[in-house]
């Protein structure tokens, strides 16, 4: 069966970076749509990035434009969300998310598959 895994979450001081991962099973990247979520404590969830599985063409939420890097290692079946830079609005839990969209992989409410989340914050 389809599985998300998300993992790398911790505390980080503002300015830090950290590096998610998203390893999946029960199908393979080629074939999905991967998208990065994130909800903060009191707000909605948000997507944060995601790559499309037709071109690898990526997408990002301005707020984190060029401070995060989404990545894919298909051999490993794994997902990355490199983010630098870390602010305190970024704290949030994150979440991975899959679907087999071909395109517009910021389609946020069109996702299927989803991870448990790993918890992010960011404090001195």
């Amino acid at each position: 069966h389809v599985q998300l895994v998300e993992s790398g979450g911790g505390l980080v001081q503002p300015g830090g970076s950290l590096r998610l991962s998203c390893t999946v099973s029960g199908f393979t990247l080629d074939y999905y749509t991967i998208g990065w979520f994130r909800r903060a404590p009191g707000k909605e969830r948000e997507g944060v990035s995601c790559i499309n599985r037709s071109d690898g063409s990526t997408y990002y939420t301005d707020s984190v434009k060029g401070r995060f890097t989404i990545s894919t290692d298909n051999a490993k079946n794994t997902v990355y969300l490199q983010m630098n830079d870390l602010k305190p609005e970024d704290a949030a839990v994150y979440y991975c998310a899959a679907d087999r969209m071909y395109y517009y992989c910021s389609n946020w409410g069109d996702y299927e598959y989803w991870g448990q989340g790993t918890q992010v914050a960011v404090s001195l």
